[in-house]
């Protein structure tokens, strides 16, 4: 089992569980999620969604370890992965008609941000940080992080957590306005418990009218610009620097990039 679901009163907890693997993402983990969050969505008694990690990291990103399905040119196929796992991911938890709170309880990393911050509000452990580690295995921001990023903190400082692939601590995240509330270490899940019963017991139907408004303002592109994400990264799956990133990576070594 890749993703448990507790559920306490009208509150459902959806906890990303491969620990030993820092909850990186491989297929199972990443159908497992979509069926989680669409489950969720559809459920008239839950009335708020809890998103969080098990062990030590909310989401390390994709597993890399474990690859992608190879596209028809014997590329990984991270186009169709991105369409057809991530994308509804996203997509569901922005647009379910009530509630979703992430609960980063550590490192939130590429796809792994990008599920946080595609809930409504975010609580994070002092400990934790945020990171687009896309750049240094050669690829672009994807999962939506490409306008649910700078839509929260602006151009500049999107554009320098894309291109310089560093750790974002989450208080410094909590000072640009990446995430909502930083919490001790040991009282995040107590405050995240709070928040999630608050608004289990709150209006539904205004939530789930204020994300329809907010999200029409603000992402009313957003599928077009999912696409274009997908679009670019499987090119970008193409490189020789791809290439060269991963194996870095698994290598545990620096990458000796080329720009081809």
């Amino acid at each position: 089992m890749t993703v448990q679901v507790q559920r306490r009163g009208a509150v459902s907890t959806i906890i990303l569980d491969r620990p030993q693997a820092m909850n990186a993402v491989n297929t199972d983990l990443g159908d497992a999620l979509r069926a989680a969050v669409e489950e969720a969505a559809q459920d008239d008694s839950v009335r708020a969604v809890v998103l969080t990690g098990n062990g030590k990291a909310f989401c390390s990103g994709a597993d890399l370890k474990s690859g992608f399905e190879p596209d028809a040119d014997g590329f990984p196929d991270v186009g169709t992965a991105l369409r057809n796992r991530f994308h509804p991911i996203i997509e569901g938890l922005k647009t379910m008609p009530k509630p979703t709170v992430a609960a980063i309880n550590g490192p939130a990393v590429g796809i792994g941000l990008s599920f946080a911050l595609a809930c409504d509000l975010s609580i994070a452990a002092e400990s934790s940080y945020l990171m687009l580690a896309f750049v240094n295995i050669g690829l672009v921001p994807d999962g939506g992080s490409s306008f649910l990023i700078p839509e929260r903190i602006g151009y500049g400082r999107a554009l320098e957590m894309a291109m310089l692939g560093e750790k974002v601590p989450a208080p410094k995240a909590l000072e640009w306005g990446l995430i909502n509330r930083v919490v001790a270490d040991d009282e995040l899940q107590s405050h995240t418990e709070a928040l999630a019963d608050k608004l289990a017991g709150g209006p539904t139907a205004s939530y789930a009218g204020s994300k329809r408004q907010l999200n029409h303002w603000a992402f009313a592109r957003m599928q077009e610009q999912l696409e274009l994400e997908a679009t670019i990264q499987a090119q970008m799956a193409r490189t020789k620097d791809f290439v060269e990133g991963v194996t870095a990576f698994v290598e545990k070594r620096p990458p000796r990039f080329t720009g081809a």
